[in-house]
């Protein structure tokens, strides 16, 4: 069994572009998706789902220059799981998908 997500949505806001120590380029931004259902009463419901991306080095590249807020892109990838403990001692735990791939999907 592989780890892998594709998905197709509309940035949240600008991403957040960080060059790390090593030199290593990391975007960051969320991704909004959505379904649709039909309630028992036949009224038609949207659900939006919100995705936090990671993307790093060529890729990132491409993000700072070419992704903003309300863009339409699809991004494949693998789900990460991620937690760490405040100094408080309350744990925090992160759901994010690293993109490998990136496609830029509308006009802009």
């Amino acid at each position: 069994m592989k780890n892998q997500v594709s998905l197709i949505g509309r940035v949240g806001q600008t991403p957040e572009i960080k060059v790390l120590d090593n030199g290593v380029k990391r975007a960051k931004f969320s991704l909004a998706t959505n379904d649709y259902y039909i309630t028992r009463d036949g009224e038609r419901k949207e659900q939006t789902q919100w995705h936090n991306i990671v993307v790093w080095g060529k890729t990132a590249d491409v993000v700072e220059r070419y992704v903003s807020k309300g863009r339409l892109v699809g991004v494949e990838g693998k789900l990460e799981y991620r937690q760490f403990e405040d100094s408080e001692g309350r744990k925090h735990y992160f759901t994010e998908i690293r993109a490998n791939d990136l496609l830029l999907l509308d006009r802009k």
